[in-house]
């Protein structure tokens, strides 16, 4: 998967930072990949000059969102926790919230590229 974004390396840098994972890749500035320290599946962060940011919500004649991550906290009272630190590392929380879905189980947030994300814990 390839994340389009106008810096790949803070972008890369902000996710590697979030997930605990490391640049295994890159073509100077204009490509990174990273990776969980273990191995698995990898991401891969590439600048473009013409990228948009997408809008959430959307709306129309603005660029929609291409990709979400849903992105499991471990246990029930640790989504501030996750936010908290997903705002220290360049994230935002998105200003509108599911109004269906409970805030201490998920957060809608914006990577510093302005693609959106949640942060959930298990509907257990």
């Amino acid at each position: 998967m390839c994340l389009d974004c106008a810096d790949a390396p803070a972008l890369a840098s902000f996710y590697c930072r979030l997930l605990g994972w490391e640049i295994t890749a890159r073509d100077g500035d204009s490509w990174l990949q990273a990776r969980a320290p273990a191995g698995g599946m990898a991401l891969n962060f590439q600048a473009e000059s013409w990228y948009r940011p997408p809008v959430w919500p959307e709306r129309t004649g603005e660029q929609h969102k291409m990709i979400h991550f849903e992105i499991l906290v471990e246990g029930a009272d640790r989504v501030d926790d996750a936010v908290a630190r997903a705002i220290e590392f360049g994230a935002v929380q998105a200003d509108l919230q599911p109004s269906d879905r409970d805030p201490g189980r998920l957060r809608v947030m914006l990577d510093p590229a302005g693609h959106p994300f949640c942060l959930f814990v298990d509907g257990e």
